[in-house]
C-alpha cells in the first residue's frame, strides 16, 4: 500500500511529464523556420515525439484502467457468484467508457503527429 508521500510524489511525477507532453508540441509550432529546440530533432521530429508520446501514455492509462476493472469484478464475482451477471454487465459498460476516452486521446496524439508533417 501506498502511503500520502508517494502518492504525491508519483502524482507530481505525471504531472511533470504531462506538462513535458503538452509543451513538446508548441514548441515545434513556436518557430517554423528554427530547425530544433535543443539541436537533437529535427522540429517535426519534436512534434512526433509529442504524439507519440502522448498517444503511449493514453493507451498505458486505459490498460491499466481495464486492468484493474478486470480484475476487481473477478474478485467480486469469486466472493458472490449470484451477482455475477449483473457484475459483468457493469464491468463491460465501465471498460467501454475507458475504451472509449483513450481511443479518443490516441486519435488526438496521432492528429498532433500528422499536423507536424
Amino acid at each position: 500500500m501506498m502511503d500520502r508521500k508517494q502518492i504525491f510524489r508519483l502524482a507530481l511525477t505525471c504531472a511533470a511529464v504531462g506538462m513535458a507532453v503538452m509543451a513538446m508540441p508548441s514548441v515545434v509550432f513556436a518557430q517554423e523556420a528554427a530547425k530544433s529546440a535543443a539541436g537533437l530533432l529535427p522540429a517535426s521530429g519534436l512534434g512526433w515525439l509529442g504524439g507519440a508520446i502522448g498517444a503511449g501514455l493514453a493507451i498505458m492509462g486505459g490498460a491499466a484502467g481495464i486492468g484493474r476493472i478486470g480484475g476487481s469484478a473477478v474478485e467480486s464475482m469469486a466472493r458472490q457468484p449470484a451477482a455475477a451477471g449483473q457484475i459483468s454487465t457493469a464491468m463491460i459498460i465501465t471498460a467501454a467508457m475507458i475504451e472509449g476516452a483513450t481511443l479518443f486521446a490516441v486519435v488526438v496524439g496521432m492528429m498532433a503527429v500528422l499536423k507536424v508533417g
